[in-house]
């Protein structure tokens, strides 16, 4: 587990992109709040667990209940919950956004921060893929999937508040401007 220093010494300062996504009817993506991507926001110095950087890293920003994963093969979003997703290994092509979305390839060192409401879906993925993923503080994790479960996620959304910190930089983090709260 990297110190604080480690930590510090390990990630990189970058500018998000940002991609904002309509409603496509099974999809409700988030109405207040863009998607952010960070490229590169984390180096990958050898011997190094990248997937424990990314642990630690989120968690000291408040981000917790994380998981090493990958990304599921269909459309799903959260509706009570944001989430970020770090690359900690190989590369993937995720579409976010629903069917009418985009579609980037993401790779080792890579954060997407997806407000509540954001679809994703993995089209491919390098055999070696390994993402984590963690949570804000509060929210409630749910999977949806269904059409049916669109009305009630357009109730919910808006109801998942803006986390203090950015999961990568903490309370100076660009995620605080781009979510602004009015």
């Amino acid at each position: 587990m990297p110190g604080h220093a480690k930590l510090t010494e390990l990630v990189e300062r970058r500018e998000p992109l940002t991609f904002r996504f309509a409603d496509d009817g099974l999809v409700p993506n988030n109405p207040r709040w863009p998607m952010l991507v960070y490229p590169g926001a984390v180096r990958l110095p050898n011997g190094v667990d990248l997937a424990s950087v990314f642990e630690d890293l989120f968690s000291t920003n408040g981000w917790g209940d994380g998981w090493r994963n990958g990304i599921y093969d269909y459309v799903h979003y959260h509706s009570r919950i944001h989430e970020v997703l770090g690359i900690a290994r190989g590369t993937a092509e995720v579409r976010f956004g629903g069917d009418k979305g985009e579609v980037l390839t993401v790779k080792a060192g890579d954060v997407a921060i997806l407000p509540a409401g954001t679809g994703h879906q993995r089209l491919s993925s390098s055999s070696d893929l390994l993402v984590v993923g963690a949570y804000p503080p509060f929210g409630t994790y749910d999977l949806c999937t269904r059409a049916e479960q669109h009305a009630e996620a357009l109730r919910t959304i808006p109801k998942v508040g803006r986390p203090e910190k950015d999961p990568v930089y903490g309370s100076e983090g660009p995620l605080l401007t781009a979510w602004d709260e009015d």
